[in-house]
């Protein structure tokens, strides 16, 4: 099983402080830049809004969605148009997932989990493999989520486990339940492949 650090009743302001200690490290560390992968969703935005406050040299920073619907960036539904109306004036650069690109090794990848068990947009009937050779893949949710009826576009298992940590933060019962039951290897949806070929890689869960 996965040893997972659990952090619970975790605030915005809680989870920004650890996100704020984990990068400054992993800069005092490097002599150029550093990646991170950040989620997309309603969950994540309260918590950029108090990490755009940290005293972090932003510059150095290249922040990679995990996935994305495919619609054009200024649409409503776009992830990385929120995440780049965020971040980029902190002096972030902000990364447009594309099956051409090649991604990078991450500082920390972070997750959020849905109650189907899919992690980024690696859903069920996608059937995510820890070999997988793409590292960025189109893919089709079925069924799709009627709030976000689009195609997807997603890092792979491979390169969500290219980094140096995982964090999660999942809010709710069931959540916790198909997190928890996922990592001791109780059922394979997503979460359970992830977690299963995470090794000895820090995991972090916030709830």
């Amino acid at each position: 099983m996965t040893d997972i650090q659990f952090i619970d009743n975790a605030s915005a302001k809680d989870i920004a402080a650890f996100l704020e200690k984990h990068l400054s490290r992993c800069l005092a560390e490097s002599e150029g830049g550093i990646a991170i992968s950040v989620p997309g969703g309603s969950t994540p935005f309260p918590i950029f809004a108090e990490l755009t406050k940290a005293d972090l040299d932003w510059s150095r920073i290249a922040v990679w969605p995990g996935d994305d619907r495919i619609v054009p960036e200024e649409h409503p539904a776009s992830n990385t148009g929120k995440i780049r109306a965020l971040l980029e004036p902190v002096g972030a650069s902000v990364a447009t997932l594309t099956e051409a690109e090649e991604a990078p090794h991450f500082a920390l990848v972070w997750l959020g989990m849905g109650a189907d068990g899919h992690i980024a947009s690696l859903f069920p009937n996608t059937d995510p493999q820890v070999a997988e050779p793409a590292r960025i893949k189109r893919l089709t949710p079925d069924p799709l989520p009627p709030e976000a009826p689009f195609d997807r576009i997603t890092l792979t298992i491979p390169a969500l486990l290219n980094a140096d940590g995982l964090m999660f933060v999942i809010r709710g019962d069931e959540k916790r339940a198909v997190f928890d039951a996922g990592a001791a290897g109780e059922h394979d949806l997503p979460i359970a492949r992830l977690l299963g070929a995470a090794g000895d890689m820090p995991v972090t869960c916030f709830t």
